[in-house]
């Protein structure tokens, strides 16, 4: 295969990629409205469905980043815009994580001193039913 086609086929790859990732923002964007306006099961699983996009995006763009074709054929300019919305979006999901973990333990403990945590939860917790989170910590229940 001559190096041209090389070239156009890697190109159309890239198109298609581009189009996937235009489809996806669509439809996120397209649903927000019912997702906002759903029960707390629907919120959960939308968002983790966004979640488990932006890992494979993330994944594709790190590896894109190793490959020495891409590297070495990118300007300084369009890393550097790389570098600053990866820092923006860093910044975001860091104070989220802070937010949102101080928030629940806020709730647990709140909820623990009013006797209002879910018993059953509360009793696989005592007898071991619960895995160490990404920080070392129990918080999640493993069955």
């Amino acid at each position: 295969m001559s190096r041209p086609t090389d070239v156009t086929a890697f190109t159309r790859s890239l198109e298609r990629w581009v189009m996937l990732q235009k489809a996806v923002l669509e439809n996120f964007k397209n649903i927000d409205s019912q997702v906002r306006n759903s029960d707390r099961l629907d919120l959960i699983i939308h968002t983790r469905l966004a979640f488990n996009h932006m890992i494979k995006t993330l994944k594709a763009f790190d590896d894109w980043l190793q490959d020495p074709f891409i590297s070495s054929n990118i300007p300084r300019d369009l890393l550097l815009d790389v570098w600053d919305t990866t820092l923006k979006m860093m910044e975001l999901l860091i104070e989220l994580d802070i937010r949102h973990t101080s928030q629940v333990k806020n709730l647990i403990e709140e909820a623990s001193r009013e006797g209002r945590l879910n018993p059953l939860l509360s009793q696989l917790k005592d007898i071991g039913g619960w895995r160490e989170d990404r920080r070392g910590e129990s918080g999640s229940m493993s069955i």
